[in-house]
């Protein structure tokens, strides 16, 4: 029965299939569906995506050459509402006896059902409906190709165009475009009717987009238009506008040349009957009026408060609660000043930064007092946000470590804090998970928890004793951040405390680039549960336990006579003793020996409290317009030193070191080491929603002085959703090692991803890719070798994952799904890494939100 079950299932599916791939079964007789374009230029096929961006109809999508939208559009019922009815009308009596099992109510409602209306309905709308060619929309297409390539110079274009059979109700459509030859720009010359904008053009130093000998191109002319436009207007001309450019292009006479003349002309006055001409007046800044607290509410109302600092008038309709600095420092436009779009655009960006307004809106009028009516006055309006608001968020979460949590965060804001536009962010959060992984003794469901304080104070200002405006001027719209957080943590199984604070300052140097330099971060770590090591990190207790069996004297340190592992935390920590002891019978070179001791130097490095007091600069640059911006790239590099003033501190007091020849506070050895990092990403569109996207990553850090290892919460792992996906978190390296430990983490990483992304249908996106990398140990006190990176040969440990993955987007954010497949594993003997797991039973399934990268 089993057997003829699945193949009456498959028959089906076989059978849906092909009445699915009827690709023609709704084009009517007598058209054809469209399945290519083609344009041919000068007889030669092209991929110009702009010009195939000009079609009218564009044949019906493919997910790898199969027509799958069309597909299910073919296997949907159009008319499922007619189809029921008929089914009672082609059956007398069916109607009245359903009506006795249910009801005619429940009849009725059955035809509105999924099964009859429902999946039809999604089949429509999730398909595509067949594209059947339209030679009204092909002449309108050949129409936009003919401008598209008159547009690029070609004026003597010629179109046509030709649709060819390629079977049974399916046809392709070439377009036939013969360009003739292409015009280049000759003689330019200019004609600026205004002498003061005349005498601006011949200082502007930014070159012409217009240039002799150059390629005729529509779109050369609209960027030049808008080039002097905006230094135009930077310089004065605040009723400047495009359209007061145009351009006279002269081709009589010439052969494949144009000469072009530049006109701009004068200032165009309507009157109420009438209108005039005269030359544009280049104006300047007669006075600058800020309402600190306006609203379409009291608009109308009188100003109450009011003051003049530094040449600026600030107003209140109430009591005035901002001191004039404040707001005076984030105004670019200045009494005296030249009329700038530049500078009120930066007003506006450096307002918004501030937080604390909502919207800031910058007007002009022509200053009435002037005679000669060159003189603006600026009036700044500004709406304050509530100085108090709170926000609180609940999540649902799963991770490597938890299989199941849930968390809650409560956030207060209070704004202008101390009248210079400060704010204030308080917030809170608490976590609560589920994780089968971590030591249970008490097998409780909620068995991870985390709960914190943070406290965030900004400055729209750079806070130091000494004046910063000459290195970092207020157009780069500096900041300061003052933080400080608790939280404590039952994650792990060794539950943590971890105390953080610092103060750093951020600018952006220019548009595109971001600079945050952290003056101190402070971060202490305080591990609660250190005994509880080996239950947690079971892999390192089953390695100790196999030396541990063989090697072990004392009777002591196992569980009971009848249960000969070691316990925690007496066996485990006394069989270490013993071993590392001068009186132990395992010795160098035994390699037991040097396991036993690994683990142990693992156990400290990971359970030991760590205070790192860290110094660090961050450099990011990118060329991302927008976020659909798919042409761009992104360089971040940081670099950051711990360690390095206290260590200063106590060799110039002369401290005292402690038995291991290093400095302590407050009883604790801190970390010292020089960390840096380089991320670069870069994306390329390819067009039709194709686009590869590339990053490296290369980061080290390095312990010196007072430490010989990098703190757990400063190194670096390998695999997960944004990493290697072929490889879960933590399981990747370090080096050959085969992920030899349970949270597996190095002081070097290199990591490289390459992913290919393409539309499959609607917002279902899918992607291609391929990650490689590892991590490494390097210059610290790991003795494996396996684990460090000693020469430029060990680069033949950098692992690869291949993979596809599917994509869902929501627009405000994309739901990720991505399968890794480990193509390349250094952790098998060499000659045998190539392809060893590569299968679905040793593959990895990521889920993520947003791109990786």
């Amino acid at each position: 029965m089993k057997k003829n079950s699945t193949k009456i299932i498959a028959f089906i599916l076989i059978a849906i299939f092909i009445c699915a791939c009827n690709a023609v079964k709704r084009v009517p007789d007598g058209k054809n569906l469209l399945v290519k374009n083609t344009i041919l230029v000068n007889g030669k096929s092209t991929n110009d995506e702009t010009a195939f961006n000009q079609m009218y109809q564009k044949p019906n999508g493919t997910l790898l050459g199969y027509r799958l939208r069309l597909n299910l559009y073919n296997l949907a019922n159009l008319n499922p509402d007619s189809t029921y009815k008929a089914k009672f009308k082609n059956n007398p009596g069916l109607y009245e006896r359903q009506s006795k099992l249910l009801s005619a109510k429940q009849v009725d409602r059955l035809g509105q059902s999924f099964m009859y209306k429902g999946i039809h309905e999604f089949l429509k709308s999730t398909g595509e409906a067949p594209v059947i060619i339209d030679t009204a929309k092909t002449k309108k297409t050949l129409l936009r190709l003919k401008y598209y390539y008159f547009n690029s110079g070609y004026f003597k274009v010629a179109t046509d165009y030709n649709i060819d059979s390629v079977g049974r109700k399916k046809a392709k459509i070439n377009y036939n475009i013969t360009t003739g030859p292409a015009y280049t720009l000759d003689t330019i010359k200019t004609k600026i009717m205004t002498p003061a904008l005349d005498s601006l053009y011949k200082v502007n130093p930014d070159p012409s987009v217009l240039k002799s000998g150059k390629q005729y191109k529509t779109v050369d002319f609209e960027e030049e238009k808008n080039r002097l436009t905006t230094y135009f207007r930077n310089h004065g001309a605040y009723y400047f506008q495009p359209t007061y450019v145009t351009f006279d292009i002269d081709t009589i006479g010439k052969k494949d040349k144009a000469n072009v003349t530049l006109i701009v002309n004068n200032n165009n006055i309507q009157g109420r009957d009438s209108s005039r001409t005269e030359p544009f007046k280049l104006y300047k800044i007669s006075d600058v009026n800020i309402y600190t607290d306006y609203s379409a509410t009291n608009a109308k109302n009188k100003i109450t408060d009011s003051t003049t600092y530094n040449n600026f008038n600030l107003y209140s309709y109430k009591k005035l609660k901002y001191r004039p600095r404040a707001i005076t420092d984030a105004v670019f436009i200045t009494k005296g000043s030249t009329f700038s779009d530049t500078r009120t655009t930066l007003s506006s960006r450096y307002l918004n930064n501030l937080k604390i307004f909502n919207y800031p809106s910058i007007q002009y009028t022509v200053d009435k007092r002037d005679s000669t009516a060159q003189s603006l006055i600026a009036n700044v309006y500004l709406t304050p946000r509530k100085k108090y608001s709170f926000g609180a968020t609940f999540d649902v979460t799963h991770s490597n470590i938890q299989d199941f949590g849930i968390g809650a965060s409560i956030s207060e804001t209070i704004r202008n804090v101390f009248n210079r536009a400060e704010t204030l962010e308080i917030s809170t959060r608490l976590n609560l998970g589920s994780s089968r992984d971590m030591a249970n003794p008490n097998n409780n469901f909620f068995n991870v928890s985390e709960y914190g304080l943070d406290l965030k104070l900004n400055f729209p200002r750079i806070l130091l004793p000494f004046g910063t405006e000459k290195i970092i001027p207020k157009r780069m719209i500096p900041s300061t951040s003052v933080a400080a957080g608790f939280s404590k943590q039952r994650n792990i199984g060794l539950d943590k405390e971890n105390f953080t604070g610092g103060i750093a300052y951020n600018w952006s140097p220019k548009r595109g680039n971001t600079a945050k330099f952290e003056l101190l971060n402070a971060q202490f770590v305080r591990n609660l549960n250190p005994d509880n090591y080996f239950n947690v990190y079971r892999t390192s207790y089953r390695e100790l336990n196999n030396i541990g069996t063989i090697y072990n004297k004392n009777e002591d340190y196992y569980n009971s006579p009848d249960d000969r592992n070691l316990s925690i935390p007496k066996g485990t920590t006394g069989f270490t003793n013993d071993v590392l002891s001068p009186n132990s019978s395992l010795i160098l070179p035994d390699q037991a020996y040097k396991d036993v001791k690994s683990i142990e130097e693992r156990r400290i490095r990971l359970t030991e409290n760590d205070f790192i007091l860290a110094t660090s600069y961050t450099f990011t640059k990118t060329t991302k317009k927008d976020l659909a911006d798919n042409t761009f790239y992104q360089f971040k590099t940081k670099i950051e030193s711990a360690g390095t003033l206290l260590s200063a501190i106590s060799n110039i007091g002369n401290f005292q070191k402690n038995d291991k020849g290093n400095y302590e506070i407050f009883n604790l050895e801190y970390s010292e080491y020089i960390k840096t990092e380089f991320d670069y990403i870069k994306h390329w569109d390819f067009g039709k929603e194709k686009v590869l996207a590339v990053r490296t990553f290369f980061g080290i850090a390095v312990p010196f002085g007072n430490s010989n290892y990098i703190p757990f919460s400063r190194s670096y792992y390998a695999g997960g959703s944004n990493d290697n996906r072929a490889w879960q978190p933590y399981s990747l390296g370090p080096g050959s090692t085969n992920a030899a430990n349970d949270f597996n983490e190095a002081n070097m990483k290199i990591a490289m991803s390459a992913e290919l992304r393409f539309k499959i249908f609607g917002a279902v996106k899918g992607a291609i890719f391929a990650d490689a990398g590892n991590i490494w140990n390097v210059l610290d006190n790991v003795i494996d070798e396996k684990a460090k990176f000693s020469s430029v040969n060990d680069l033949a440990e950098i692992a690869l994952g291949t993979g596809f993955g599917l994509r869902y987007d929501l627009s405000f954010f994309v739901i990720r799904l991505d399968m890794g497949f480990k193509t390349y594993n250094p952790a098998h003997e060499k000659g045998d890494r190539w392809f060893k797991e590569y299968n679905f039973g040793h593959s990895v399934l990521n889920f993520g939100i947003n791109y990786p990268f």
